[in-house]
């Protein structure tokens, strides 16, 4: 069977379970693939700014003017060895997080190239098209954004670079970052408002047709039932919508037209009968 994976009412990915599977198996296999998903995405974002702004500064340089790194006396070790294939263009970083020796137009466009790709991998819309989500699938699109990275940055990157700590797992995550993660040990697994008791088996909930596609909910525990589904989806609304305004533009059309229009129409005319009998209906004027 397939389970549609969502968290809340955003869908995540498909996934393959048979109906003998325990839930705790499939929750193993959602939180693995979806800690991978938000891997992906978080690195997708550092490319971007290592596209754009180069590597990150050491930790006590980040933040500082270059008038204040010089006069602090601070040195940066890496920029004179990571430096990105083909040379690097000035582009500064208004945050003060990158050094600003941003890889060159033709490197950028390997970096982008590489984010998109990796991006289209885990993208929710390969539920609509379908295609079931696999760990392989997700490490290939890390793969890919490390093949491109070893491509623009042949000498590799610092290691307090937030891009090379996710890349080596060695990530601290804070903040709202952190909070999105489901860790194993406080994940739990929902189908129908209802939690689903790890010791058993997907079909004590779900049944046994291995060609059925269930939605189940991912969340974390402590934070109560996730909303149920719509009762129409996104697209169903539309068509309601269209449907409704579609009706009421009809509406004002028929009250905007007169009420004798109809005494126009060839079927209303009391006298076609009798000139169609004397042979009057037809008759066209030439001018002499």
């Amino acid at each position: 069977m397939k389970l549609h994976v969502k968290r809340g009412n955003s869908s995540l990915f498909l996934l393959h379970m048979t109906c003998d599977s325990m839930v705790k198996d499939a929750l193993d296999a959602i939180c693995r693939i979806f800690r991978m998903i938000l891997k992906v995405e978080r690195l997708c974002r550092g490319l971007e700014d290592l596209s754009e702004h180069g590597i990150a500064f050491p930790p006590d340089m980040v933040g500082l003017t270059a008038q204040q790194i010089e006069e602090l006396r601070l040195i940066d070790k890496w920029t004179p060895i990571c430096v990105p294939s083909g040379g690097c263009e000035l582009r500064a970083d208004p945050i003060g997080k990158r050094n600003g020796h941003a890889p060159n137009e033709k490197m950028r466009e390997v970096l982008k190239k590489a984010i998109t790709d990796a991006r289209h991998i885990v993208s929710p819309r390969q539920v609509e098209a379908g295609i079931v989500m696999t760990e392989k699938m997700a490490e290939s699109a890390l793969d890919i954004i490390r093949g491109a990275v070893m491509i623009v940055y042949p000498m590799g990157l610092p290691p307090h670079d937030l891009i090379q700590l996710e890349l080596d797992s060695k990530e601290e995550l804070q903040g709202p970052v952190a909070q999105d993660v489901i860790e194993r040990t406080e994940g739990e697994l929902w189908f129908s408002g209802k939690k689903l008791p790890e010791d058993q088996p997907l079909k004590a909930f779900l049944g046994t047709n291995e060609k059925t596609t269930a939605v189940v909910k991912v969340g974390k525990k402590g934070h109560g039932a996730p909303s149920r589904e719509p009762v129409m989806s996104v697209e169903e609304q539309k068509q309601l919508m269209m449907h409704q305004f579609q009706k009421q533009e009809e509406l004002k059309r028929l009250e905007a037209d007169e009420d004798d229009n109809y005494l126009d129409s060839k079927w209303a005319d009391g006298s076609s009968l009798k000139r169609e009998y004397l042979g009057l209906s037809n008759i066209t004027w030439k001018p002499h």
